[in-house]
């Protein structure tokens, strides 16, 4: 069993501001429900998950219905300092789940999908990787972020797995990488220029990106493939959200 944390405080987006009256993206509306509602839901609802620390704006989140298992704690300024003051109040350094609020996709069967897969590697950090086909097979047209590499062509995961031991040794480079997430030529920067002409050539491969990583943060670092496209279904552009919407809509 695993405890998790979900990252609540990110404030909304420009892009959605005109779609959305909401100050938080968590408190979009989805299906008559704040989003983060339905992401601790699916907490909630996995046999792998014990406790769920929502960490945000308090007063927001207290307006919310949470599964009896979820605490509301308080965020911090930014991401990393949020997992921090969700790490602290955990109370203990075992291997913990990071869900980011804005993925109401997910589902119990991804989550117990990724955590099965971590348990039979050994790392500090994990993190779940998707391919193009098996996001496009689930959800056709819809634009996202991919980095090609010599094993195919990948978006990533909103959701991690990790030893809070590592946590604060790592912010200042996980600040970085977080920020730049979305620009995987700045990520290639941070790793190096060899692997930019390796990412530009399409040669680079997993286990490199993965070794790279961890001698970077000073930790063991695992990349998990998922078939399972909703990790990758962040809300951040109107085309997300109308996708999520209508996803809910259909599934009434």
């Amino acid at each position: 069993m695993y405890d998790a944390i979900i990252l609540a405080g990110g404030e909304n987006s420009e892009h959605l501001n005109r779609y959305t009256s909401q100050p938080y993206e968590a408190m979009i509306d989805i299906a008559g429900k704040p989003m983060i509602e339905l992401v601790a839901g699916a907490l909630a609802a996995s046999s792998q998950v014990s406790r769920i620390f929502i960490a945000g704006p308090v007063q927001e989140l207290a307006k919310c219905s949470f599964p009896e298992k979820a605490v509301i704690v308080a965020g911090g300024q930014t991401i990393i300092e949020t997992i921090s003051l969700g790490m602290k109040a955990l109370g203990h350094e075992k291997l913990t789940l990071v869900v980011t609020a804005d993925i109401p996709l997910l589902t119990p069967a991804a989550i117990e999908d990724f955590l099965s897969q971590c348990a039979g590697v050994n790392a500090e950090l994990y993190y779940p990787i998707v391919t193009r086909s098996d996001h496009e097979r689930r959800f056709p047209g819809n634009r996202r972020t991919f980095v090609r590499l010599r094993e195919g062509t990948f978006t990533g995961g909103n959701i991690f797995l990790v030893d809070p031991k590592i946590v604060t040794q790592c912010m200042t480079v996980a600040e970085q990488i977080i920020a730049n997430r979305k620009n995987p030529f700045k990520l290639c920067c941070l790793l190096g220029w060899t692997f930019v002409v390796q990412f530009i050539l399409g040669t680079l491969r997993l286990k490199q990106v993965e070794k790279r990583a961890g001698e970077i943060l000073g930790i063991k670092g695992a990349v998990i493939q998922s078939q399972y496209a909703e990790l990758g279904i962040d809300v951040d552009k109107p085309s997300d959200l109308e996708l999520v919407r209508s996803c809910f809509m259909q599934s009434l």
